[in-house]
């Protein structure tokens, strides 16, 4: 959304001006004499304030026709954690059993209400929430080695089996007698150029990359967890970091097809479609239509277009290379402006 009210574009012009790190991600300043957008802790130059447009979203500057500055990288640190919230975050990893409140953390130099508000602001939970959620899913990776229920609950900083137990079931859906045996998936947040995203893997591959505001994202977190008969905990392995590496040289233009390990659970049809996808050359589209006949479905372009919106394993799996008969852009979980955004992308890497 456009800034219009004066008050507000006075303060954010402020924030810029001052590089007010609590505005990170708040708004995107856009300036009309270069045609780039910046986020509030940006080192370049100030422009005038007559010169600044400021957007709430920055796919409304990408539509706007304004570029991503390449000193700050808006799109990327827009949803960067502040260095509190990345001190905070380490904090609790170092120390998965310790439970802090409001009072201990203040004593340590982090201010709660600002974690709070980031917390719910980036992942829809608040901070204590965080917290009981890092210590549950190490109680459940110790149940998972055999540990007593009894004492990782007492060690988990619970004062009684009932507390323990009810946490755990909200967050896993059953009592830790009846998860053991599951499978584990780990999930994970990175940034990149368009926008942050979560990515999910079990021991074989990766199952899920999706953008973090993708609509119904929590649908299939849940559908994954019932397909792979697993719990999402928090946490990284050698696959989530093979595609770190992979997404960052794919986002640089030195990688046009990617080699880590998949894991999509589905169909036997949305398997051929899947398979078609990345058949699809980089930088190059198709229509439904030719990718409906290309797996000898020609009557079913509905079906495959159905089973392209079913892929949980964005970019990687390219159903942004897929586009209208007449060329329009057509449906995209991560938003159109995202899909021209990466066809845009890769059709400007080929020509290099």
């Amino acid at each position: 959304m456009k800034i219009t009210n004066a008050d507000k574009i006075n303060e954010y012009y402020e924030a810029l001006v001052e590089r007010n790190e609590d505005y990170q991600g708040v708004f995107y300043a856009c300036v009309k004499t270069t045609s780039i957008f910046c986020i509030s802790t940006c080192r370049a130059r100030k422009p005038r304030i007559e010169n600044v447009v400021f957007f709430s979203d920055f796919k409304e500057a990408l539509i706007e026709g304004f570029r991503p500055c390449r000193i700050c990288r808006p799109t990327e640190n827009s949803q960067e954690a502040p260095d509190e919230v990345k001190e905070a975050v380490k904090l609790i990893t170092d120390n998965p059993k310790q439970k802090y409140n409001d009072y201990e953390m203040k004593t340590l130099g982090f201010s709660p209400s600002f974690l709070r508000r980031w917390f719910q602001d980036n992942y829809g939970i608040t901070f204590q929430s965080f917290q009981r959620m890092y210590r549950i899913n190490t109680a459940f990776e110790e149940l998972q080695k055999g540990k007593n229920v009894t004492d990782i609950a007492f060690e988990s900083g619970y004062e009684s089996l009932n507390g323990f137990g009810y946490t755990y079931k909200k967050l896993f859906g059953n009592s830790p007698a009846k998860t053991n045996g599951k499978n584990i998936i780990l999930i994970h947040r990175l940034t990149t150029p368009i926008g942050p995203m979560f990515t999910c893997a079990t021991d074989e591959g990766i199952c899920l990359l999706e953008f973090t505001n993708r609509r119904a994202l929590e649908t299939e977190f849940r559908d994954i967890q019932k397909k792979l008969n697993a719990v999402i905990i928090a946490g990284v392995n050698d696959h989530i970091k093979q595609l770190e590496k992979e997404l960052k040289e794919y986002f640089e233009g030195t990688r046009k097809q990617f080699t880590v390990l998949l894991v999509t659970p589905g169909t036997e049809f949305q398997q051929l479609v899947w398979n078609s996808l990345k058949k699809i050359p980089y930088g190059e589209t198709t229509s439904y239509l030719k990718q409906a006949a290309s797996i000898g479905r020609e009557k079913a372009v509905r079906a495959v277009a159905t089973a392209n919106g079913n892929n949980r394993i964005a970019i990687i799996i390219p159903c942004h290379r897929v586009i209208g008969s007449d060329g329009s852009l057509t449906g995209y979980a991560g938003g159109l402006e995202r899909k021209q955004w990466l066809l845009d992308f890769e059709k400007s890497n080929c020509r290099l």
